[in-house]
């Protein structure tokens, strides 16, 4: 499972605060590609229970904030036939902005 109840509810949760005045979150959860170089850290998650914002890194030396679809994240098949993994030990020690600006300068997420 890519997303517990519980960090569901803190994507929600940011979501709507988002729309109120905060934008700008800690990461709630990072996903990864275990045998490919795909990273996102994810900070909100839409109404519609699918539609995840966040800093998307698929690996081509250009991460972008961007939307994604759990669903699609979740039907990922990678080269050895991998799944998409929630990294267990993450936890955030800034704001997605932060995340953002270093993963530009690397050109990749540095999490």
């Amino acid at each position: 499972m890519l997303l517990t109840p519980a960090i569901r509810s803190q994507l929600r949760r940011n979501a709507d605060l988002s729309v109120r005045r905060d934008r700008d979150h800690c990461p709630v959860v990072k996903l990864f590609t275990p045998d490919a170089q795909a990273t996102w850290l994810f900070t909100e998650l839409a109404a519609d229970g699918d539609t995840l914002f966040g800093l998307c890194d698929l690996g081509l030396g250009c991460p972008e904030l961007g939307y994604a679809s759990l669903a699609e994240i979740q039907s990922l098949r990678v080269p050895l036939g991998l799944l998409v993994e929630r990294d267990r030990h993450f936890r955030a020690d800034k704001r997605l902005s932060a995340y953002a600006e270093e993963a530009r300068r690397h050109g990749r997420i540095v999490a």
